[in-house]
């Protein structure tokens, strides 16, 4: 099973795309292999493949990618609730190596990678058990040190972009005071301090954005189930842009 497909450029131009795979022998769940491929043009993309890299106990999910100065950047993230997430680099989208282990509970899950403009590595967590807050981490070169601060609020589908001022927008699955789930924006910056900045329309299972900053908008794209529905009355996802002027 392949799932949440990721696109990134590599250090040579080529379009990868990094993507769950899971495993199941007779409906159950055995292990889970990250696959990728790439494409020179957009249009032809290679066969699946997975990735080289020794997983300890038979499931990791390579939930974003991000490539910067020549290096792409990943967090995998297994099973199990010990609060262990592995950042991971690669200079061919093939082969991977680690960097560090980020130690936080709460069953740290999807993480985005990205960088501020003065070198530093920013990462923004998903958390799924305990208080759910997710965490802002930075750190420094060679990234092996880390200052973890919780936002105080759920983020699910995390997705992250770096404005051209420094300053930080995230977005993902919200819960509002009603306990309704909403694809909602925050701004901030890397200590920790966001606010509630847009609530998209939409409603019932909604999130996982895409951000692409460009021509002073912040284009955002994501699914939700709000307003369609299928022939027999059900919910109906439907895909979304949002394109939001930045001044």
């Amino acid at each position: 099973d392949l799932r949440d497909p990721k696109l990134s450029v590599t250090a040579d131009g080529r379009l990868m795309v990094i993507q769950g795979g899971s495993v199941y022998v007779d409906k159950v769940l055995r292990k889970g292999i990250p696959q990728v491929s790439f494409s020179s043009d957009g249009r032809k993309f290679s066969d699946p493949e997975p990735v080289d890299y020794l997983i300890a106990d038979g499931f990791a999910w390579f939930w974003r990618m991000t490539w910067h100065d020549g290096v792409g950047y990943t967090v995998s993230y297994g099973q199990s609730d010990s609060g262990s997430l592995e950042l991971l680099k690669t200079t061919d989208g093939h082969h991977f190596e680690k960097i560090t282990d980020i130690v936080l509970d709460g069953f740290p899950n999807e993480v985005t990678v990205r960088f501020l403009p003065d070198g530093k590595m920013i990462l923004l967590i998903r958390r799924d058990k305990n208080d759910k807050n997710a965490y802002i981490g930075v750190s420094e070169p060679p990234f092996v040190d880390w200052r973890l601060t919780s936002l105080g609020f759920h983020v699910g589908g995390p997705e992250m972009a770096v404005l051209p001022d420094g300053s930080l927008v995230i977005g993902g699955r919200g819960y509002l005071e009603d306990g309704e789930p909403k694809t909602c924006l925050w701004k901030g910056d890397a200590e920790g301090g966001f606010e509630l900045w847009k609530t998209l329309p939409s409603g019932g299972d909604n999130s996982y954005p895409g951000f692409l900053v460009e021509e002073g908008e912040l284009k955002v794209v994501y699914y939700s189930s709000h307003e369609l529905k299928s022939p027999d009355g059900h919910p109906r996802a439907g895909i979304y842009l949002a394109r939001i002027p930045l001044e």
